[in-house]
């Protein structure tokens, strides 16, 4: 399917500060993310694997969801959620359920055909300067980017090219084509679980992980702990093979990326209220080693 993308990066940036009717979409239901990033990436099994062995697990983070329970819930509702630092996580099985996903670090960007740069969160993967992503054209690339926006249009579900349209633009300024790909079915039901959904087997052990999470404190052994324990799932399952955990989480834990350390040092930036030049990506994230980006045509 065709879509504009140049100077967009909607679906890459949390452009909700732009907006004059900001959407919270990703925060209605009775399961909201414990997080606020928005557009999170959910990866599959493999692609968490492909990360972790290519040595970016510190590009990844957890996201789990705080249950509400609904009217008429009773029995095996007590399953569905698990009591961890004062909050009530979603679960399977009375296992904290999660994805993962890529992280979003505040960037110098000017998305949505924006006439100004600002500080906003950022898919870490995407250059400041081209607005494209480093890792386009490479197997890393997420299958839920590759796709997108087709299973938003398989369901009726409204696009971020929509969004985007409707407050900066007009109809196919960015969703040009509305056919749906023969690659955009969901992962849902069963098959999704221990492949895109996963659970953790031990809440005890995510005690003061899940409280830091929601404060947008989350460490790197923190983040390792969910990335492992992804990785070491099995698809249509709940269970965790120890062993292959182990593996993952040594991997996960002696990660130092190019990402992860321009990671850190966009947030220190941005925190001093350092001015927000897209050219800072060039010390930022080439020099550490950031595959280059094709440009546009």
């Amino acid at each position: 399917m065709r879509v504009n993308c140049e100077g967009c990066a909607g679906c890459c940036v949390d452009w909700r500060s732009l907006s004059a009717t900001p959407d919270d979409h990703e925060r209605v239901g009775p399961e909201r993310p414990l997080d606020d990033v928005y557009n999170l990436v959910p990866l599959t099994r493999d692609e968490v694997r492909d990360f972790v062995t290519a040595g970016f697990a510190d590009a990844l983070a957890p996201r789990l969801w705080e249950r509400t329970p609904a009217a008429g819930d009773a029995g095996e509702a007590s399953d569905r959620s698990v009591r961890v630092d004062g909050f009530d996580v979603a679960a399977v099985a009375g296992r904290p359920a999660f994805f993962v996903g890529l992280r979003k670090p505040p960037k110098p960007v000017a998305p949505v055909g924006a006439d100004e740069t600002s500080w906003l969160p950022t898919c870490a993967f995407l250059d400041p300067e081209t607005l494209q992503c480093r890792v386009h054209d490479d197997e890393l690339y997420p299958d839920e980017c590759a796709t997108y926006p087709g299973r938003n249009l398989l369901m009726d579900v409204e696009s971020v090219c929509e969004r985007v349209e409707r407050e900066f633009g007009a109809p196919g300024d960015r969703l040009v084509e509305e056919s749906v790909p023969a690659d955009a079915e969901p992962l849902f039901g069963p098959q999704a679980l221990g492949g895109k959904v996963f659970a953790h087997p031990d809440p005890g052990a995510l005690d003061g992980r899940v409280a830091r999470l929601a404060a947008g404190e989350a460490t790197a052994a923190d983040r390792a702990e969910f990335v492992a324990t992804a990785a070491a799932a099995s698809p249509g399952r709940i269970e965790r093979n120890d062993d292959a955990y182990e593996r993952y989480r040594d991997r996960a834990l002696d990660a130092g990326s190019w990402v992860g350390a321009a990671i850190d040092d966009w947030e220190t930036r941005a925190a001093s209220g350092e001015p927000s030049d897209p050219g800072l990506a060039e010390r930022v994230e080439d020099a550490r080693g950031a595959p280059e980006t094709p440009g546009w045509d």
